[in-house]
């Protein structure tokens, strides 16, 4: 089984574009396994331990929903802090082979003053680290 972990924040977008990457790798739905998680800070979340708080993260709702309805097999996992630690750490917690991110433009200056989660797991992880854009609804 391939398992990959798709890392939300908040942009439907994005999580929509995560999701369509997973659907249209050349493999069928039964062959991989799907971790879905968020990548955002304690405020946004009710209680970020709780993985039934997931529930009310409307992009892990929409990711998890858009494969599911594709017949993956989906896993939601609590996320954890800072974003960039816990991604990893799920990775390896989860043995995954792939990370499935989703980016926002930033300019090189903004890169610099205020880091980039998916940058820092591009350089850190292990296994392979795919970056997607956005897919409008």
């Amino acid at each position: 089984m391939y398992r990959i972990l798709v890392p939300v924040d908040t942009d439907p977008d994005r999580a929509r574009g995560q999701a369509a990457f997973v659907e249209d790798l050349p493999t069928d739905a039964e062959n991989i396994e799907v971790i879905v998680t968020h990548a955002l800070p304690p405020d946004d979340v009710k209680d970020p331990d709780d993985p039934s708080s997931l529930e009310d993260v409307e992009t892990v709702v929409l990711a998890r929903d858009y494969l599911e309805e594709r017949d993956y097999d989906v896993t939601l996992a609590a996320g954890r802090l800072p974003p960039a630690d816990g991604i990893l750490d799920l990775a390896e917690d989860h043995d995954v082979d792939h990370i499935v991110m989703g980016s926002r433009k930033r300019s090189p200056t903004g890169k610099v003053i205020f880091g980039s989660v998916s940058q820092q797991v591009l350089l850190e992880s292990p296994v392979p680290v795919t970056i997607v854009g956005t897919k409008p609804a």
